[in-house]
């Protein structure tokens, strides 16, 4: 990956709408060259998606928390696979500590979470026990990755 393709992705990150001809101006290309550089990034599985940058707040989902889940060894499979399919879970990481797993969840409300809590996250395979931490407000919110890419950078 070169600076062109660096370039690009911040491009995109920023405004994936934006024509290739605009993406290609700002980043000292020409159009053709810029679509291939592109076309490439996404089949080499770099692009993931051009997703629509949705508000919770504006869908009625005010109310995020993160909630630490610990499963019994043989059932993480079982678990992973429950969580891929659970639309209340916006992402799932393994973790190394007290628990397994820490999920960002979104709900309407504290009533909401403890129904989620008790009558679905609680049953899904293998789950021990949890831990959930309520946010109360987002400061910060889907940060450019290629900025964060950019401090490593000598």
């Amino acid at each position: 990956m070169d600076r062109f393709d660096r370039a690009i992705l911040a491009e995109l990150e920023q405004d994936s709408r934006q024509s290739f001809g605009a993406v290609a101006e700002k980043v000292g290309l020409s159009k053709t060259p810029c679509w291939n550089r592109v076309q490439s990034l996404e089949q080499q599985g770099v692009i993931t998606g051009y997703p629509a940058a949705i508000d919770p707040y504006a869908i009625g989902l005010k109310l995020s928390a993160f909630v630490e889940v610990s499963v019994e060894f043989a059932q993480h499979p079982a678990f992973e696979a429950a969580i891929m399919d659970h639309p209340a879970v916006l992402t799932c990481y393994t973790t190394a500590g007290d628990g397994d797993y820490l999920l960002h969840v979104v709900t309407s409300d504290v009533e909401a979470l403890d129904g989620l809590l008790r009558g679905n996250l609680s049953r899904l395979p293998g789950v021990q026990r949890f831990s959930t931490t309520i946010c109360m407000k987002t400061i910060k919110r889907g940060a450019p990755l290629m900025a964060a890419a950019r401090l490593g950078e000598p």
